[in-house]
């Protein structure tokens, strides 16, 4: 018999929030094509796949029945009825995926980020993400060209409330380059994932 050391990491829940225009879902999209053992937190929905979406990959699809029972039996971290139609955040998911030493990165708005932090803080690590500027996050909705301008009135007005809510955030960063906030908040989950090392002493012959 010989004992041997293994080190076992467990993964980090990696929530990122920003207003909209700060460049979160460009970010979140790099960040999963860059690193090997992150994964995109998967939803679950009670509304019917469309074409070419794919169960476990866009979204977990079940019957209302079923999503019902995953709420009363707790395993729904976060949910809401859009329309017609349940969403939410299934607790298995993201703890299977920890376990396993692998991150989850979850992309939502800061009521649902302080929504985690009291089921899991120990778990989560936040990062909030800033436009350079106010000036720069309306220059940046205007090119959208998806909005009018009341719109674009109303979505700076609810940056500068999402923006008062930073500093309960683990992180705070500021989106003036892309690849540079990348690069950021890669190194973050590296230094949060070297905090979680485990040493673990396992008998092998």
């Amino acid at each position: 018999m010989q004992r041997k050391m293994t080190v076992k990491s467990e993964g980090v829940l990696l929530v990122l929030s920003s207003p909209s225009g700060a460049g979160k879902t460009t970010i979140s999209a790099k960040l999963l094509e860059q690193s090997t053992n992150l994964v995109r937190s998967v939803s679950m929905t009670t509304r019917k796949p469309r074409p070419g979406e794919i169960n476990g990959k866009d979204y977990f699809f079940v019957t209302e029945e079923k999503f019902h029972e995953l709420c009363k039996a707790g395993q729904m971290l976060e949910y809401a009825k859009v329309f017609e139609n349940f969403y939410g955040i299934p607790r298995n998911f993201i703890e299977q995926n920890l376990s396993n030493g692998i991150s989850v990165l979850l992309s939502i708005d800061w009521q649902g980020a302080f929504h985690l932090f009291k089921l899991m803080r120990k778990k989560v690590v936040s990062v909030f993400i800033l436009p350079p500027s106010m000036e720069e996050l309306r220059l940046r909705l205007q090119k959208r060209n998806s909005d009018d301008a009341s719109e674009i009135e109303r979505r700076l007005a609810e940056a500068q409330k999402e923006i008062s809510k930073r500093d309960k955030y683990d992180y705070v960063i500021i989106n003036d380059d892309i690849d540079k906030s990348v690069e950021e908040i890669s190194s973050i989950l590296n230094k949060e994932r070297l905090k979680k090392l485990k040493e673990k002493p396992s008998l092998e012959d």
